[in-house]
Order: structure tokens, then sequence, then C-alpha cells
């Protein structure tokens, strides 16, 4: 959704390090622009295929494990509020492997100069990369969404069992859909599919076009910096600050239980002596069971903060530099920085299974039981 000078007339296409520009579609203007960056075309190409092919390899490790995941939240049932989010953010972590899948075939096509009835680069781009960022937002918030609810099962613990309920759950994650996916809509009133005449082809395809009109320019531009930057940054920072907040309160907790220990065992050759300090707040507030809760939403945010890094500075430099873009100058660094964002953003997603098995109980019955893994004697 970046827009260059470049698109103010037309909407460009790469072939053969050169861009076609058609002004009004009826007579083509062939201008060549040298795509400048760190990489050459052989060096691009070769990069690209490389963190693609791990890329797919990563897709189908991440199908399997968010769909278990599905599978078992599920089976276990939505009485408990947090299924229904951690549900949310496996089918949100699935839908963006799925459409990686699909901007990886066009891009084979594409650098294999496979001739096909479409442009593979620019319609991969309205139909599979936006719509991924946009999913990206989503497994964002949703997990901003997941931080937040722990802090509050802490701060305020007897309000939290009429605040976070499965109904209200569940409106929650239908309205950060709406937020992040929503927008989306605007590339596709900005950008259309037409059937353009490609004189070096000698052959008409379909392809992406822009509107000209200058008032859906400027909105499209407000909702690229909204949504392309302010909101996921802004998810970023809840999921640090909450996950920060969580881990203060775990480590007071183990303080805690280890002057305890310590003051129960003195006790027990002085019985006079008061058995253990007084209990902090955090104490007060969390079960046993909230805290392994708490655990383990602090992994899976400790593991997004990491993988949504690239992420972040990604979005910084294509908001300083404006030809850091899909169809900027730094085309080719802007597509091999997207692969690494989205190879990070994979395996994150792809691994909350083992924190799942690892830190949940019920989690791992149901998956054992759903691989017929334990078997009664």
């Amino acid at each position: 959704m970046h827009s260059t000078k470049e698109e103010n007339a037309s909407f460009p296409s790469v072939s053969e390090g050169r861009l076609q520009v058609w002004d009004d579609q009826s007579k083509d203007l062939s201008v060549y622009i040298p795509a400048t960056g760190f990489l050459n075309d052989r060096q691009f190409v070769i990069v690209s295929l490389v963190l693609l092919s791990i890329s797919q390899l990563c897709n189908a490790v991440a199908i399997i494990s968010n769909s278990l995941n599905i599978a078992v939240f599920v089976r276990l049932g939505f009485s408990e509020p947090s299924n229904i989010s951690l549900v949310a953010l496996a089918a949100s972590d699935l839908a963006c492997v799925v459409i990686s899948i699909w901007t990886g075939i066009c891009f084979f096509l594409s650098s294999m100069d496979v001739r096909l009835p479409f442009d593979a680069t620019n319609v991969s781009y309205l139909t599979g990369s936006a719509p991924w960022a946009f999913i990206g937002r989503t497994v964002a918030w949703i997990t901003a969404f997941i931080s937040f609810e722990r802090c509050l099962c802490i701060l305020v613990p007897l309000k939290v069992k009429e605040l976070i309920t499965s109904k209200s759950t569940l409106t929650a994650m239908i309205i950060i859909f709406i937020f992040t996916f929503c927008p989306c809509v605007v590339a596709f009133i900005r950008y259309r599919f037409k059937w353009v005449f490609y004189p070096y082809l000698n052959a008409t395809i379909l392809d992406v076009v822009p509107m000209d009109n200058e008032y859906i320019i400027q909105i499209d531009y407000i909702i690229g910096v909204i949504c392309g930057f302010i909101q996921p940054l802004l998810a970023f920072f809840i999921v640090l600050i909450c996950t920060i907040f969580l881990v203060v309160q775990l480590r007071k907790l183990s303080s805690w239980r280890m002057s305890v220990t310590s003051a129960k065992s003195q006790w027990q050759h002085k019985p006079g002596e008061n058995p253990a300090p007084d209990s902090p707040p955090a104490q007060d507030r969390i079960s046993n069971k909230e805290e392994r809760l708490v655990r383990m939403v602090v992994a899976i945010a400790v593991i997004f903060i990491v993988s949504y890094i690239p992420t972040c500075v990604m979005l910084l430099c294509s908001t300083i530099f404006e030809e850091f873009a899909y169809f900027g100058i730094y085309r080719r660094m802007y597509i091999v920085c997207g692969l690494l964002t989205s190879l990070a953003q994979k395996v994150s997603g792809g691994v909350n299974i083992l924190i799942y098995y690892y830190m949940a109980s019920k989690f791992r019955s149901a998956l054992r039981c759903l691989l017929c893994l334990d078997r009664q004697e």
C-alpha cells in the first residue's frame, strides 16, 4: 500500500530490469529505472530462492502445528476464555502460512520466466503480500490481547472473571480481526485488476493498475501509515510492556516462595517465631493454575517479540526511506527483508505448539489422545 512517485501515473511491472509504464493504457512508454541496492539481479534471485525454499519447509511445519493447535483447543472446549484467543492466534498464523505459500509459488514462477496469463509479481502482491501483512497485524494484536488479559488477572483478580468471559473474548477477537484486516479492502480500491497489453511480450495479460483519483491516493496513504506503521508498532509495545510486567511479577512470586521456604526451615528449629514473611500482593492474586498460564503466555510473548523485531525495523526503514518499498528503487532489498521477516514470524507461529505441550498439561494430554500416543493397556 506504499506508493511511490512513479505510481502517480501508472503501476510498474518489472521485467528484465526494466519498469514498463503505461500512463493511460492506450500507449506504452518504456522507462528504464536502474534498480539499486546491495544485490544484483543474479544474487537477488539466488538469495530469494534460498529463503523461499527454507520458507516452504517452515510452511509445512507451521501448517501441521497450527492445525493441531486448533484441533486440540476445540477438543478442550471454550469454557476457558483463553482457549478462544489461542484458537484465534493459531487460525491467524495458519492463514498467514497459506497466503505465504501462494506468494512463494508466484515468485518461483516469476523467477523461472514462465509465461503466465497474469503478471505473477504484481498479482501476488495484491492477493498475497498485502493480505499477509494485514493478517500479520492480527497475530500481533491477538498476542497483545492475551498478554494484557494475563496482566488483568494480576491487577484485578476479583473482577477478571467478570471482565474476561468467553463471550467478551470472542467479541474481542472479532473486533481485532475487523480492526486489522478490513483496511486491506483499501488496497483493492487503490489497485484494480485489469487486462493490459504488453508490447515486449506481444500478449495481453492480467495485471494490477492503480487508480489515479487523488482522494483515493490520500486515503491509501493515511491507511498505510496507520495500519502499516502505527498499528503493528503499537501492538508490539503493548506486548513488550505487558511481558515485562508479567516477568517482574513472576520474579516477585519466586522470591517470595524462596523466602517462605527459608522461613519455614528456620521455624522448624525455632518454634516460637513466625513461620513465613508477609505475602506479597502477587501471591494473593496468582493461583498455581494462573501462574502456569502466565508463564506460558510470557513464553509466547517473548518468542513473538524476538520474531517481530525485524518487522518493526523494516517498518521504520520503509517509513524513513520512501524508495525502500515493494515498488521503490530499493525493491530487491525490500523483498529480501520481507522474506526474512516472514520466515521469522513463521518460526514463531510454528513453535507455539512446543510451548503448549511442555507448559500446559491439559493440552499435552489432549494432543497425545488426539494422536493416539496414549494407548490403554
